[in-house]
């Protein structure tokens, strides 16, 4: 796992974090419905996207959970998946979005 600062992105913008993840094959897990957004209405195939909605996780609890869910997820993450994590469930839409 890399965290956008461990590669001077931390004031990027998520366009900018997106394409990075592109082009580095990389899922973007995040806390923001931006990267959602962005992806779904660019009717993008990749990068896949974990959204996580739970509030006040720190970078390991974070990295924990994604561990926890991965296993579930994984298949979808490859082939380009958005991923919505509550704190009862993971919610997969495969990419791209299509009207």
């Amino acid at each position: 796992m890399v965290h956008v600062a461990d590669i001077g992105m931390s004031r990027a913008a998520d366009s900018d974090i997106l394409h990075r993840a592109v082009i580095e094959n990389r899922v973007c897990v995040t806390l923001d419905a931006d990267f959602h957004a962005q992806v779904a209405t660019r009717g993008a195939r990749s990068p896949s996207v974990i959204r996580i909605r739970e509030e006040g996780l720190d970078a390991f609890a974070l990295a924990a959970l994604s561990q926890t869910i991965w296993h579930g997820i994984a298949e979808a993450l490859e082939n380009g998946a958005m991923v919505t994590v509550t704190e009862r469930s993971a919610h997969v839409r495969r990419l791209p979005i299509l009207d």
